[in-house]
């Protein structure tokens, strides 16, 4: 399998975590944003939003980082990440979509201003949206913080919650996410990057 993506992407993060958590290999392909490799005809073909991730099985192409940590988690005989029961699974899939919907947008704003503006030469920071993202990343924190009083988001089981939302954290320094208020959470991450699935992704 090929995984297009971008070292920077946390979202591509995401996946290449799972995957070697899982044991699945990937062979991954750069996309270029400063080339716009990202708007060209052949990668909208695979994905027309023009974003990474995008994973191509043997011509079959999935975007979405939440859709293909679970296509992976399914595809690997023996896991233990993404439950079969259908209570355990739901309760994973709320996760990875609260994710989606609230935990990663209000990561993504702060990197966005903090690093990645000032890489494509798109300027500096822009105060009102770094304040922006400060406010929705404190509306989410705390929920996150309380359910993290315990050894993984679901219990004493890693699962897909818990990489699919430790993912952004890679980039707490950089993106200067406010994370000191939040003493569960940060010995949750903690937790994360002792997992050689971490340290063998994490550039």
């Amino acid at each position: 399998m090929r995984l297009y993506y971008h070292p920077l992407s946390t979202n591509a993060r995401r996946v290449v975590l799972t995957a070697a958590h899982l044991g699945t290999s990937l062979e991954l392909v750069a996309v270029d944003f400063s080339k716009g490799e990202q708007r060209k005809p052949e990668f909208l073909r695979m994905n027309p939003n023009g974003w990474v991730p995008v994973l191509d099985d043997n011509g079959f192409y999935l975007h979405e980082s939440h859709a293909i940590v679970q296509y992976l988690a399914d595809g690997t005989p023996g896991q233990t990440v993404y439950p079969t029961e259908r209570r355990a699974r739901a309760d994973v899939n709320r996760w990875l979509f609260w994710s989606a919907q609230h935990f990663q947008p209000a990561v993504g704003l702060l990197l966005w201003e903090c690093v990645i503006k000032g890489m494509m030469n798109l300027g500096g920071p822009d105060d009102h949206e770094v304040k922006r993202g400060e406010r929705l990343f404190g509306e989410v924190a705390p929920i996150l913080d309380a359910q993290l009083k315990r050894q993984w988001v679901l219990g004493e089981t890693l699962t897909l919650a818990d990489l699919a939302l430790s993912a952004p954290l890679t980039v707490t320094e950089p993106a200067k996410l406010p994370l000191s208020s939040y003493p569960n959470l940060q010995s949750w991450l903690g937790r994360m990057q002792t997992l050689d699935a971490w340290r063998k992704t994490t550039a």
